[in-house]
């Protein structure tokens, strides 16, 4: 039918699509039944809810039959026809990415979400209800650039799938969601959402008053202390549990494997999502930490892939592991890292450690002339502890090559160890400020088609920077280079 259907005209989206999308708006109309029964009681909240599911029933059967996907040998389109029609063209060799995600819904209904992503140039597209075989199909056909066949001759092809495991999170890894400090931020994240969503809901039913606002200050401001520690204590201690749930619910049993030519991770518990990565358009990996993190033996691993949107989500391999399996699973997706780094020269330690001190030392000295000394004050402890920081920013630069793959590493607070394929290097960038001119330093800049499209080696010796890029594209620099 599959074949067919394409031959006639294009393929229709599953025809529980409607299903899922009820699925979807389900708390969007027991908030609507929720305010028609504060208004008017049950007949009231009986007509919004009754309104609310017709509504939405006949829009989604509306989209579904108007709605048809064909996949070509060059090119896949999409063609809407609800009000207007229009047809959405993704040339196949541009797509970059095709994932595969699931709700819950769509679990319990063996259906999945399938996003096309062709970077910046060929735009993206979602089918947001299709089975899991043709989902499967759909993304072993548009990544391989493989003639079009059927669900059924996918699913007979794939009856054997080469799957090799590279590296899987364990269950005891996500004790380590508190230390990125993302995820700390989600008791504070709930709690503005569900107050804001409150206040909206009370306002609209007429519930808040200048009067009921004033006697909730006053009697939050008489809170006796001993309460508000408690419930300080409280918020402290539900920050990390909250962050731990959230990191468990986005990344539950993530894993990444290798399938026809692809590097597929998945992840999520109510969520499902695959992203897949095709094997040819990986150039490298970035490794990145904090302190915190450095300090337990964590980094975070993504890969840097040409033309991928959405490259910190999609891009991610790792979003926390004890360095040694980041790093073994780094090999397996790349090759042999190189090692050991270079240390800078000791004239960047001092640059390193000026740059830190400067700012509050600078405004320190406008606090002097202004004639407030505690501020100076304060300025001149943040002076004294921005020296550690510069001395630990100094330690972290580093730069390598094995003849295959360079890597640079710079960066403090937030480290990062960019490894990258010298195929994949397309310029660089060699920059000099008048205190580096003095110091005999500069900054050398690799240019990547991939992830953020350079990497910083910082303070290098001048004469190391040339040598470090004329090592490793010596046609491109051999004109410019005095021997």
């Amino acid at each position: 039918m599959a074949r067919g259907g394409a031959a006639r005209g294009g393929l229709r989206l599953h025809p529980l699509t409607f299903v899922v999308g009820a699925a979807r708006e389900l708390v969007a109309l027991l908030a609507a039944g929720a305010a028609g029964l504060a208004v008017g009681g049950l007949s009231t909240a009986f007509y919004f809810t009754f309104v609310g599911i017709s509504i939405g029933f006949v829009f989604h059967m509306a989209t579904w039959a108007t709605f048809t996907y064909t996949v070509h040998e060059d090119r896949i389109e999409l063609r809407r026809a609800l009000i207007g029609r229009s047809v959405k063209t993704i040339p196949r060799d541009r797509i970059r990415g095709v994932d595969i995600s699931a709700t819950l819904a769509h679990r319990l209904l063996r259906l999945a979400i399938v996003h096309i992503d062709a970077g910046a140039d060929g735009g993206e597209g979602a089918l947001n209800a299709v089975s899991r075989q043709e989902a499967e199909r759909l993304r072993k056909v548009l990544l391989a650039r493989a003639p079009v066949e059927s669900a059924e001759e996918s699913g007979r092809a794939e009856s054997g799938p080469r799957l090799r495991v590279l590296g899987r999170m364990e269950s005891r890894w996500y004790v380590y969601a508190p230390l990125s400090g993302a995820y700390l931020l989600t008791p504070f994240a709930l709690a503005g959402s569900l107050l804001g969503t409150l206040y909206n809901l009370s306002d609209d039913l007429g519930l808040i008053t200048q009067e009921r606002l004033e006697t909730l200050g006053h009697e939050v401001v008489g809170l006796p202390t001993l309460v508000v520690i408690i419930l300080a204590i409280l918020f402290l201690v539900a920050m990390p549990v909250m962050s731990v749930i959230a990191f468990t619910l986005f990344n539950w049993a993530f894993t990444v494997y290798e399938r026809d030519g692809s590097v597929v991770a998945e992840r999520g518990l109510m969520t499902r999502r695959s992203v897949s990565l095709e094997r040819r358009r990986i150039r490298g990996v970035e490794i990145a930490d904090n302190p915190f993190e450095r300090l337990a033996g964590v980094v975070r691993l993504g890969a840097l892939v040409t033309g991928l949107g959405d490259a910190a989500h999609r891009g991610r391999l790792l979003p926390a592991a004890p360095r040694a399996a980041a790093e073994g699973l780094a090999r397996k997706v790349l090759g042999p890292l190189p090692a050991p780094l270079i240390m800078h020269p000791r004239a960047a330690r001092s640059r390193r450690i000026t740059r830190a001190v400067a700012p509050p030392i600078g405004v320190g000295a406008l606090a002097v002339l202004a004639g407030q000394p505690w501020v100076a004050y304060g300025c001149a402890v943040a002076a004294v502890l921005a020296v550690p920081l510069g001395v630990d920013r100094y330690r972290q630069l580093g730069h390598a090559s094995d003849g295959e793959r360079l890597t640079v590493r710079s960066g403090s607070l937030r480290r990062r160890q960019a490894v990258v394929e010298h195929s994949a290097v397309v310029g660089w960038r060699m920059r000099q400020t008048l205190f580096q001119r003095r110091l005999g330093l500069a900054t050398l800049i690799v240019a990547v088609g991939a992830g953020d499209g350079g990497y910083p080696a910082v303070d290098m010796a001048a004469e190391d920077a040339t040598a470090f890029a004329a090592g490793i594209t010596p046609a491109w620099l051999d004109p410019f280079v005095i021997r």
